[in-house]
């Protein structure tokens, strides 16, 4: 099966409180599951990356041949896709973990960037994230 997921991250100040949102879709467009999540202080390069970690360890509970990850994060996605380097020290860490996931994960992954309006659902989640302070380990 092909899932359809939609990941945000967001931060009020850089670094500031933040959030994650994910959506789950199937490829009709039916949503699966949805997560969010306060994940404390961060920026919002981390908080991206958190919020595509948080996907794949809700993906792995899934059956699951193919994951399309949709992002607003034009850096992240750019990174992931090998057009840009990752210079930053904290953001390599997690790169690697989610890089190491991928490799080993038994689906094919893509991960495309779309303008944030196609985001919307996922920023809202993630913004909810912030708003109830329900913390989120991943």
């Amino acid at each position: 099966m092909t899932i359809l997921a939609y990941t945000d991250g967001a931060s009020r100040g850089n670094p500031g409180e933040s959030g994650i949102g994910v959506i789950l879709k199937d490829e009709f467009g039916n949503v699966i599951t949805s997560q969010y999540g306060y994940i404390g202080k961060a920026t919002n390069n981390i908080a991206e990356y958190t919020a595509l970690a948080a996907c794949l360890k809700l993906v792995q509970k899934i059956e699951c041949s193919q994951l399309v990850v949709h992002s607003d994060s034009e850096l992240m996605v750019r990174q992931l896709n090998g057009q840009y380097k990752v210079k930053d020290a904290e953001l390599k860490k997690h790169f690697h973990k989610i890089h190491d996931i991928i490799v080993a994960a038994p689906y094919q992954f893509k991960i495309r960037h779309v303008p944030r309006e196609e985001n919307r659902e996922a920023d809202e989640l993630a913004n909810r994230g912030i708003n109830t302070m329900k913390i989120l380990t991943i």
